[in-house]
């Protein structure tokens, strides 16, 4: 096997065996970047220097001499962190983010930062103020969004894990595109210091790696409570074996109907059912039931989403960091065209919503509603839950769609997270799993959504899965 290839867990097996060198290691994955990135472009900046060097002085812990790639809205201490925008860019965090503190305990190695809609702002990737990363699987397709660059880079074998960010489906739905695993954790299991704010109550960092069990190795290093985050669960982190080997035959999975109506791809549809019907040969019941509330889920996300980031982003002013526009008559002038020169068009649309949902006279009519909306989503949850142990269903309603396709639609490209975003909304865990492919050759993923702090259900699903099918072992053409 190439080492580009290799998971987590076999690395960390070799490695520790002596079979293997870190430095080696690091090596071959920083060649395997050197030879697909300019067709890729899942980062935004590689730092080959710094990852042979800590390669090289690497000691122990459970991901020692692991080359790992992070989102670039996650800050490193004294490494450029733009969030994908001109208005951050050459901005160099002066302290780490929580999950980089653990991972650094744990002796990973970093690759680099990987490129992502900005400031976490899309389904596509396409969003980036740099550049839009594509797809292994078809080089014309989008990686997903908005951490695209993560899923490419794990898909493409430029890194063997990565951390991205979820507020919407921002790592379920790339994972899903691009045929690698995603894992969106329970709002308060990980620690959000440290990550870019874009809507606070619904952010959270997850791994996106090639198999289940790699996931839930990282979940295990990188969660836990954090007294520097108000929102941190008061919970220490499991044991991935705690997380892996839960017994599954006799669990009750929830198909919802909703997820399976207009608009769902056929191909897709068909993937999803036939792996439902593998977890019903390992013991599982399967149950039709509803999550009435969840047609609503878009409308509600795209004010509560926008509303957080209207009022988080609103730092971006010129005066403290990053970008100032170098041409201004005085204070007022000078924050109008920092703003306007240094946001993408997709922020200031929703820096706009946000502000507007928010406002005098309409706060009562959106924002207030959206509120209520998102409390009976999550009652609707905890409904089915007293049945179910899962909810399965499409990570995406379609494959990867070609770049441009829907750039001048954006309630097209909202659309596309329509089965991820109730997940945020209730603050849930829920895992992509690759479950196939559509006849061009592209991934559909399987999601599976738990109780809040549940992670040990969805992940045990997915790890029963794989072992049974090969979906998450075949390699992009790149």
């Amino acid at each position: 096997m190439e080492l580009c290839w290799m998971t987590v867990k076999e690395a960390r097996e070799a490695l520790d065996k002596g079979e293997l060198g870190a430095g080696e290691l690091a090596r071959a994955i920083l060649d395997r970047v050197e030879e697909v990135e300019s067709r890729v472009r899942a980062y935004i900046n590689v730092f080959p220097g710094e990852a042979l060097e800590t390669a090289e002085k690497v000691k122990g812990g459970p991901l020692a001499g692991i080359p790992l790639a992070i989102k670039d809205n996650i800050c490193i201490r004294g490494l450029e962190t733009t969030c994908a925008s001109k208005i951050l860019k050459g901005f160099k965090p002066p302290y780490n983010a929580t999950v980089v503190d653990r991972l650094r305990e744990a002796g990973y190695v970093l690759l680099g930062k990987t490129n992502l809609d900005e400031f976490a702002m899309g389904s596509s990737t396409e969003n980036s103020g740099f550049f839009t990363t594509h797809n292994p699987w078809d080089l014309d397709r989008v990686p997903g969004g908005s951490s695209g660059g993560s899923a490419a880079a794990v898909a493409a074998g430029e890194c063997l894990a990565a951390l991205g960010s979820d507020t919407g489906g921002s790592i379920r739905q790339p994972a899903a595109f691009c045929g690698v695993v995603g894992l969106k954790p329970t709002y308060g299991r990980v620690s959000r210091y440290g990550l870019v704010a874009f809507a606070s109550s619904l952010d959270q960092i997850g791994p996106i790696t090639r198999t289940v069990e790699d996931a839930a190795l990282l979940l295990e290093v990188i969660s836990g409570h954090d007294p520097r985050d108000s929102t941190s669960a008061p919970y220490p982190p499991h044991k991935a074996q705690e997380l892996l080997f839960k017994e599954v035959r006799g669990m009750v999975l929830g198909l919802p109907k909703e997820y399976f109506g207009e608009g769902l791809d056929p191909q897709v549809r068909g993937a999803v059912l036939e792996a439902v019907r593998v977890l019903e040969s390992l013991g599982c019941r399967v149950e039709e039931v509803s999550l009435p509330h969840s047609p609503y889920a878009v409308a509600t996300y795209y004010l509560v989403a926008t509303a957080e980031a209207s009022s988080n982003l609103a730092r971006y002013d010129g005066v403290k960091y990053g970008y100032r526009a170098p041409e201004h008559k005085d204070l007022y002038d000078m924050y109008v065209k920092t703003r306007s020169q240094g946001f993408g068009v997709e922020v200031k649309r929703r820096i706009m919503l946000g502000t507007y949902a928010l406002s005098a006279g309409y706060y009562d009519a959106y924002y207030l509603k959206a509120q209520k909306v998102r409390t009976l989503i999550k009652r609707d949850f905890e409904e089915v839950f007293r049945a179910c142990d899962a909810v399965v269903t499409p990570t995406s309603p379609t494959p990867a769609f070609r770049m441009g396709e829907r750039l001048a639609d954006p309630l097209t490209m909202y659309l596309s997270d329509i089965y991820t975003i109730s997940v945020n909304l209730a603050g849930i865990p829920a895992v992509s799993v690759p479950c196939g492919f559509t006849r061009e050759g592209l991934p559909v993923g399987l999601q599976i959504m738990g109780r809040a702090f549940d992670e040990a259900t969805i992940l045990s699903l997915g790890y029963a899965y794989q072992g049974v099918t090969d979906w998450h072992k075949k390699r992009p053409p790149v």
